[in-house]
């Protein structure tokens, strides 16, 4: 018996041991990101100022408004005019530059707090992700409550799947009231919508959709194989995610632009759905295959240490291997990504609503700088600047209720704003580089967007980044 207390109290010892060493490890990650905390940045704390000498392009039309000045009063565009006169207030020069809204990523993938000053930093004041964890609700409660800088964030709850599509990174459903029980949960919990995802059968599906209207959640669908394509055109759904998911279930592959176009015509009928295509994500398969060393790159520093050890790793295999097998994947894998752009291009032309995402952070698709390479596929797909500008903020921004405040420059929104030095409906590239990015109307300089590149390069949080979805694992779903 005293061997048996012994070998429990040696057990418990350890189990005390691994999660103060766990705390630990957790306390330090967080101390890591100390930086981006508010309240250690009272010079940019100011949230209330006049811009002056300024060109807006609103984002509600096609138009430059040419030497302007901007009223932001506690984060909020108060007014904007030829002339405007506020006693006491900061005045800022904006020196002829242009200020825009600030960037919407619509899908991505965030595994770390690092990954926030990286979408900053490339002029990304919102995203949407779409894969969530007990860490997101408390990065969206550190958001509203403005104790961090970050874009504005919302995120989804865990990936609702069918019973069969097991995965440690899905939420399986078996029935109908299962399903109706967890979207009433991602509800009390504090998760903004519900994401559905493959093996979806109607019945389930249906339970989703109808929960999801009671419950008042919208719903963005990566499709499900169980039901027909335009199941997912229910008004409840307002965004279809991923161009080959076109590809790869109405047209079974075939790249036929015949049988495309009866599929973007259903889309275009359907007046509330957003087409979010991603086609960074696919085009990277591609760029594996093209680039033996692409997983030693420069860029790949900036991935989540554990994202680029699993996930990044398995990817670039997986597609390695498939190459070895079979050279005339390389060349299967081109013409889908140049079919995508078709894609994009008919979508645009038949009117519907297409929404920026890059599936930013998993695989070798980068937090914050993928959204330029997305953009520019756009560009080369047919939409002018403006149109392209328009998917990243005001396309972006009606998609959902809860994100009708950004995405233009209007009196009553959000100032999530940047400021940059060429008209981006010239040049586009000038996005790469802002000069000034406004969150709720606190102004981050060059300088402090470049030190959140740096922190976040070759970070050291691999263990961190385990425990916290090690978390997701064991907190029910």
């Amino acid at each position: 018996m005293k061997i048996v207390k012994r070998i429990l109290k040696i057990v418990l010892a350890l189990i005390g041991l691994l999660v103060l060493i766990g705390i630990i490890t957790l306390w330090i990650d967080s101390s890591g990101t100390n930086y981006l905390e508010i309240d250690k940045n009272e010079s940019v704390s100011n949230n209330s100022y006049l811009i002056k000498n300024v060109n807006v392009i609103p984002m509600n039309q096609d138009t430059v408004l040419v030497d302007k000045m901007v009223y932001i009063k506690e984060g909020i565009i108060e007014k904007i005019g030829d002339t405007i006169e506020v006693d006491g207030i900061q005045i800022f020069d904006g020196e002829d530059k242009y200020l825009i809204p600030g960037l919407i990523d619509m899908h991505v993938h965030v595994w770390d707090r690092y990954e926030l000053g990286l979408y900053l930093s490339n002029g990304v004041t919102a995203v949407r992700n779409l894969w969530g964890m007990p860490m997101h609700l408390r990065i969206k409660e550190d958001v509203m409550e403005e104790n961090i800088f970050s874009p504005s964030f919302f995120t989804t709850g865990p990936k609702l799947t069918g019973s069969e599509f097991i995965g440690d990174d899905n939420l399986n459903l078996t029935n109908p009231s299962e399903a109706k029980d967890k979207v009433i949960s991602y509800k009390d919990r504090g998760y903004d919508f519900i994401k559905t995802y493959y093996g979806l059968d109607k019945e389930v599906f249906d339970a989703v959709i109808e929960q999801a209207i009671i419950s008042e959640m919208d719903i963005v669908a990566h499709p499900s194989q169980k039901v027909p394509f335009s199941y997912h055109l229910n008004s409840q759904i307002k965004s279809i995610e991923h161009a080959e998911e076109i590809v790869q279930q109405p047209l079974q592959f075939d790249l036929d632009t015949i049988k495309l176009q009866p599929i973007i015509d259903s889309i275009s009928q359907s007046k509330h759905t957003s087409y979010c295509p991603t086609i960074t994500v696919f085009n990277n398969i591609y760029q594996m295959m093209m680039d033996d060393s692409i997983l030693d790159s420069e860029s790949l520093k900036y991935m989540n240490p554990l994202i680029k050890m699993d996930d990044s790793k398995r990817q670039f295999d997986r597609w390695f291997n498939a190459k070895q097998e079979d050279p005339s994947t390389v060349e299967r894998i081109k013409k889908q990504h140049d079919f995508h752009m078709t894609i994009v291009k008919k979508l645009h032309e038949a009117g519907v609503p297409i929404i920026c995402g890059t599936d930013g952070g998993i695989g070798v698709t980068l937090p914050g700088f993928s959204i330029h390479k997305e953009l520019d596929f756009y560009k080369e797909a047919g939409l002018s600047n403006y149109e392209v500008l328009k998917t990243a903020t005001v396309n972006a921004s009606q998609t959902h209720a809860m994100m009708n405040q950004l995405g233009t420059i209007e009196k009553g929104k959000i100032a999530n704003l940047l400021l940059v030095d060429e008209n981006p409906l010239v040049k586009l590239s000038t996005l790469k580089n802002p000069t000034n990015v406004f969150v709720k109307g606190r102004k981050l300089n060059r300088a402090t967007l470049d030190s959140f590149n740096a922190k976040a390069k070759n970070r050291k949080n691999l263990v961190a980044t385990a425990l916290r979805y090690l978390e997701n694992l064991i907190i029910e779903k």
